[in-house]
């Protein structure tokens, strides 16, 4: 285990040595797949010591890893479908990730509001989550906390009195699922591994009728390339069943897509004081969740068989989550106009006959074909680390020659430098206000950074100060710049959203500097004016995608 402590070079500038590299070699392991299971299982195979190579066709966690709610959670509802070791696995897991990249892993207390016609009444919600402590083994402070209609309106004023009849307090957590899932393939390079964005599989290599390695093309430059190996699993989500096909393995169980939307609105449109889970009108629960400048509400569940690669939030969809963000909150008639940004994703599931989108299984199913290719579907985010000890595990007992090692993820920091736990956390925070640095420090921005990048928020802000000026968007240049170097941004899009979040949480920033970001790829890469232009126009192509609402 190598655990280096600091950040190495993960720039797409080195891409064409690295991919040199790689096609020498031959894998123990390929991961086809880079979003949350994918990372989760490179991390694991190479702490140990497999060599191992994860490829992704667009960019790292961007189909289902960075369309969650958001949340490192159990799954309380899941208790009304009997999935008793699903919630305890995962509730188990929502400590060991909050241990392992506190600065990502946040405590978040959730209110339960006991409603006229709901789906839970008092009874069945105490039952409900003092089972989902207990599964989880929630520490005594955290437990359950009951409280009556006037103490529910004293902690969150916005609940609608007329219907509101109580309340339930309970422990969950939050994260950013993109970041998590960048950082966890960092740490996975950092312990041998080699990763990939915009290196899309298109077909297998086999030996003997068994598969060992894959064709690819790499979809910055257009060059193919073979990379080899011993085994290939693929962790490709909503595609696993595509490439069952193109493997002419497809029988048996097969992926059921659901799409889940979440909508932003500005946090003076829906100031809630507490994250909420509230009813819907058919059954479904949301989540109403604060976050910085913002409030999120989601998600919806819906069947999908539609293009996997375009995935918008509807008409349809929106006023769905509209609806019941105005019965359950007193707030002005929210209306479409109001959402700033929205996401939708989709969810690979494993398909049950006679069950609605909300009734299926989130638990992970594992198919073997008889070419040796391992896929991976289903699950939750929570669980991923489990999901990818599960695989490796998997391959270490399908060939003899690897060694025989357990799994090391319990208790490994993903940080590069990790903070040793939540409070350090929140000293670090307070401590990026009061350095010495030329840069305006809000107390925003000190959240945002060390929420993003935790104490590498430090190296940013020097970055920012090393500049020859001091002008408005030295900070940005500067987080651009570690994002370039460390984190293999390729296209501006990777960066405000999936490494920084700017485009759900801060979409504003966004508007006012999207000329300022693209010419900062545009001059790290030495991209020509046609190049520059056409990363401009898909720039804004898909901020529009995501901030207005389709028909």
């Amino acid at each position: 285990m190598k655990s280096e402590t600091m950040d190495i070079n993960f720039d797409n500038k080195q891409r064409f040595q690295r991919i040199k590299d790689a096609k020498t070699k031959r894998f123990d392991l390929i991961i086809i797949g880079g979003g949350i299971t994918g990372a989760g299982i490179a991390l694991d195979a190479a702490l140990r010591g497999l060599s191992t190579l994860l490829v992704e066709k667009t960019d790292f966690a961007a189909g289902t890893s960075s369309k969650s709610t958001k949340l490192i959670h159990g799954g309380l509802r899941y208790l009304k479908q009997l999935e008793f070791g699903l919630v305890k696995e995962t509730g188990l897991e929502r400590a060991v990730a909050h241990q392992n990249i506190p600065h990502l892993v946040h405590p978040e207390k959730m209110l339960l509001p006991i409603v006229k016609k709901g789906t839970f009444n008092k009874f069945s919600a105490v039952l409900a989550i003092s089972f989902y402590d207990l599964l989880a083994k929630v520490p005594a402070d955290d437990r359950r906390q009951s409280f009556n209609k006037r103490k529910t309106l004293n902690l969150e004023p916005l609940l609608n009195p007329s219907i509101l009849k109580s309340s339930i307090q309970y422990s969950e957590y939050r994260t950013d699922d993109a970041r998590l899932t960048i950082e966890i393939i960092k740490a996975s390079r950092r312990e041998g591994a080699d990763a990939f964005n915009y290196m899309e599989v298109q077909d297998f290599i086999y030996t003997e009728n068994q598969v060992s390695g894959v064709k690819c093309i790499d979809r910055t430059t257009g060059e193919h390339y073979v990379f080899r190996g011993n085994q290939v699993v693929s962790a490709a989500g909503p595609w696993v069943d595509k490439l069952r096909v193109l493997d002419k393995s497809k029988k048996g169980k097969s992926l059921q897509l659901t799409k889940g939307v979440h909508i932003v609105l500005p946090k003076e449109k829906l100031p809630l004081n507490s994250s909420v889970y509230f009813d819907a009108f058919d059954g479904r629960m949301l989540f109403a969740i604060p976050r910085g400048k913002v409030t999120y509400v989601g998600t919806s569940d819906t069947n999908y068989e539609g293009n996997l690669d375009k995935i918008v939030c509807t008409t349809k969809d929106a006023n769905y989550i509209l609806d019941a963000v105005n019965h359950m909150f007193e707030v002005n008639n929210l209306t479409i106009s109001d959402i700033t940004s929205t996401w939708a994703g989709l969810r690979p599931l494993i398909h049950e006959d006679g069950k609605s989108p909300s009734e299926l299984s989130r638990k992970d199913e594992i198919f073997i074909s008889n070419t040796k290719l391992i896929s991976i579907a289903g699950g939750k985010l929570t669980g991923y680390r489990k999901m990818a000890e599960r695989i490796v595990d998997l391959v270490i007992k399908n060939n003899r020659t690897l060694p025989k090692v357990k799994c090391m993820t319990k208790n490994y920091k993903i940080h590069a430098d990790s903070l040793v736990d939540y409070n350090a956390y929140q000293e670090y925070t307070k401590t990026l206000l009061s350095e010495d640095h030329k840069l305006t420090m809000t107390p925003y921005r000190a959240w945002y950074l060390a929420t993003n990048y935790g104490k590498n928020a430090t190296k940013i802000i020097k970055m920012a100060n090393s500049k020859s000026t001091v002008r408005p968007e030295a900070l940005l240049a500067a987080e651009i710049e570690y994002c370039l170097r460390y984190e293999s941004c390729y296209e501006p899009d990777d960066f405000f959203n999936r490494r920084s979040g700017r485009l759900y949480f801060d979409i504003e920033s966004i508007y006012q500097n999207i000329d300022f970001i693209v010419k900062e790829f545009s001059n790290h890469f030495e991209w020509n004016p046609e190049t520059e232009e056409k990363m401009k126009a898909k720039s804004i192509k898909f901020i529009k995608e995501v901030s207005q609402i389709e028909d």
